[in-house]
């Protein structure tokens, strides 16, 4: 893996670790008011952060796409889709499953 998928991963890891340290302190009770919203208010920054990382790894992953010759190759990833960045076999699109 390159620095950069490194460093995402932590970055990803890190989030999800401090979310679940504040969830903990949220369900021990013991935050006053003010400090539980405040911790409310950062666990929604994370989880949102955390949501746009999971977004962008999915679009990388769909951009990598299998060409009708079965050979692999990056796909524009456009509103359209990945799936629209090569031609579809209308025959085998048709095909009924065998069940």
């Amino acid at each position: 893996m390159s620095d950069t998928s490194n460093q995402s991963q932590r970055d990803f890891a890190t989030t999800v670790e401090q979310l679940e340290a504040l969830v903990e302190r949220l369900e021990s009770g013991e935050l006053s008011l003010e400090d539980a919203l405040s911790a409310f208010e950062q666990g929604v920054r994370l989880t949102r952060d955390a949501q746009q990382r999971l977004d962008n790894a999915e679009l990388k992953v769909r951009a990598l796409s299998e060409r009708p010759d079965g050979s692999l190759g990056v796909a524009s990833f456009s509103a359209g889709g990945a799936e629209q960045a090569f031609e579809v076999d209308d025959d085998a699109a048709q095909e009924t499953p065998p069940w």
